[in-house]
């Protein structure tokens, strides 16, 4: 692993444990066993360094729910869709977490701004399915809720059995709460 790619990984970490204005380049340095000015070398700034990387997680987010738009939501995508969003979401556990836990509070910074803009098409491709509330909440709570859950499972003290059982059943309720769309 290079010397960025760990400091990515050390910043990562500790900006979901301690969050992003919590955590300062002297505090990733000491982690790394650096001094602020190696850290700053690799990175001009915190903010770089954020995007460094969380904006990966960001473009294969992006991805996703540019399939999804071009795909369509019919059922045979559909379940495509949620396989590739379960193996997304465990990927991608420390940025979704950061995204979900600190993403209102970090609005203006660009990778943050991408994250909640893909976000928000993702809610639009299932809110244009219906106009009935009980199925919005479904598909937030499917997509949301399970997002939520699995980035925060170890913070909740809900230890997970191990990643396939827990991927087979989060595709398979992700699959329910999704797949009854309904005529209004």
């Amino acid at each position: 692993m290079s010397s960025q790619q760990e400091l990515q990984r050390i910043a990562l970490a500790e900006f979901a444990i301690a969050g992003y204005t919590g955590t300062s380049i002297q505090r990733i340095a000491e982690l790394a066993g650096l001094s602020k000015s190696s850290v700053l070398y690799h990175f001009t700034s915190k903010e770089a360094l954020l995007e460094a990387a969380a904006g990966p997680a960001v473009g294969r987010l992006d991805e996703l729910v540019s399939r999804l738009e071009t795909n369509g939501i019919n059922a045979e995508y559909r379940a495509a869709f949620i396989e590739s969003f379960v193996d997304f979401i465990f990927d991608c556990r420390q940025e979704v977490h950061l995204f979900i836990n600190q993403g209102p509070s970090l609005v203006g910074l660009a990778v943050i701004d991408r994250a909640n803009d893909t976000v928000r098409r993702l809610v639009e491709c299932f809110e244009a399915l219906t106009s009935n509330p009980r199925d919005k909440m479904r598909f937030g709570i499917a997509l949301g809720g399970s997002a939520y859950m699995l980035c925060t499972a170890d913070n909740l003290a809900m230890p997970i059995e191990s990643d396939e059982e827990t991927r087979r059943a989060l595709v398979e309720i992700m699959s329910e709460l999704l797949a009854p769309v309904r005529a209004d």
